[in-house]
């Protein structure tokens, strides 16, 4: 692996890292006050990334996408999250399970979410089956040539503004010798069809403006050209497409450990003390060379794993090592910014209790740590036949 970037992703991260100070740092307050993303700052957002030409910039060319590798697209995602989630979600970067669409589902659904003509949501997780996806009591059953969706999502993000959602529910059951095994099937269903209501979810401390939406789907009928990938082949199509989404948490973990770094870093500084700045004290200057440590590695860890992706390599340690790691890193990261601010760091004044509450989710969503660490214990045993 070249530690170093070559000019042209050097030219990547100056692109967006320069986007997201001019275009998307003077929303932020306003965003964090409110709560709301206006239409005219979103639409303005989505526009300039299309002028840009990063809009699905995770996509293929050949689908008129960027067509960015995932080392690429991980540096991407690591300068947008330096920034406010509800408004960097317009930088548009859909699902890239859509690749997954066949003959009339690429016209209905993946060109025009690849030209930003459309927006997507994922939707997987329900009111009791969140990290057990094969726990999940959302269905479909066939109702002659049709299927009739029932049940509920929560903790959708993007749905508010999605033109249609990738829903994934069971479709059947296995008997196994460890029980019973459900079935799991992707559909692609569109706002405004009979049956789908998207309602206001929950209020979250983190990432104000990017709001979780609910879905309920009430005998909501669904032709089987609506049918993502295989029927019971919602797990192949996970497998294939899904899991590379957790270096996204990862590289924007340490976009935004960097940014609130240099708050820190900064305001050790400027700020005196007894005479001198604080951070020539070594309570405070210890602690600046544990963060800056930690997030090099962190970056370093994140965006091997993308590299690993690129060469075709089994990175699915990697993937969660990084996610695992970088997640808990900006927890560490923003909790010792904000003691370094002391009081201040409390108060809106500065972005440090953003950052600070922004990072809890981290650990949770795209799979929680605990999670991480099953995957990354599992892929350790199962070569040991363990």
């Amino acid at each position: 692996m070249d530690f170093g970037l070559s000019d042209e992703q050097k030219m990547i991260v100056d692109t967006v890292r320069n986007f997201v100070e001019k275009e998307i740092y003077p929303f932020e307050s306003e965003v964090e006050a409110t709560g709301v993303v206006r239409k005219e700052v979103s639409d303005e957002i989505k526009k300039k990334t299309i002028d840009l030409g990063f809009y699905a910039c995770n996509f293929p060319s050949e689908v008129g996408g960027a067509g960015l590798n995932h080392l690429e697209f991980a540096l991407v995602e690591r300068e947008l999250g330096r920034a406010s989630m509800a408004l960097n979600h317009f930088f548009g970067r859909p699902q890239n399970i859509l690749m997954a669409c066949t003959d009339d589902q690429r016209e209905r659904y993946l060109f025009p979410a690849v030209r930003g003509e459309k927006m997507d949501a994922l939707a997987m997780t329900e009111p009791d089956a969140g990290s057990d996806v094969r726990g999940m009591k959302c269905s479909a059953y066939r109702d002659g040539g049709d299927w009739l969706l029932n049940g509920v999502k929560h903790f959708i993000s993007g749905a508010d503004h999605a033109d249609f959602v990738i829903v994934f529910v069971a479709t059947g059951e296995d008997q196994t010798l460890k029980g019973p095994k459900k079935r799991i099937t992707a559909f692609l269903v569109d706002r405004g069809t009979q049956g789908f209501t998207i309602r206001d979810g929950y209020k979250s401390v983190s990432h104000r403006g990017y709001n979780n939406m609910i879905l309920e789907f009430d005998n909501c009928r669904l032709s089987n050209e609506q049918v993502l990938g295989e029927v019971d082949g919602g797990f192949e199509v996970m497998n294939t497409w899904l899991y590379a989404t957790r270096i996204t948490v990862a590289t924007m973990s340490v976009g935004r450990a960097r940014r609130c770094f240099e708050y820190a870093l900064n305001y050790s500084a400027e700020r005196k003390q007894f005479g001198k700045s604080i951070g020539k004290f070594q309570g405070v200057s210890f602690q600046l060379a544990d963060m800056i440590t930690e997030i090099d590695a962190a970056d370093l860890l994140t965006l091997s794993s993308a590299w690993k992706l690129d060469q075709g390599m089994n990175a699915n340690r990697e993937i969660a090592s990084a996610k695992l790691y970088a997640s808990e890193m900006l927890a560490r990261v923003t909790d010792a910014t904000l003691q370094i601010h002391g009081g201040m760091g409390l108060m809106n004044d500065y972005p440090i209790e953003r950052f600070w509450r922004d990072a809890r989710v981290e650990r949770i969503w795209d799979g929680t740590s605990e999670i991480q660490k099953h995957i990354i214990s599992r892929e350790l045993l199962r070569p040991l036949g363990s």
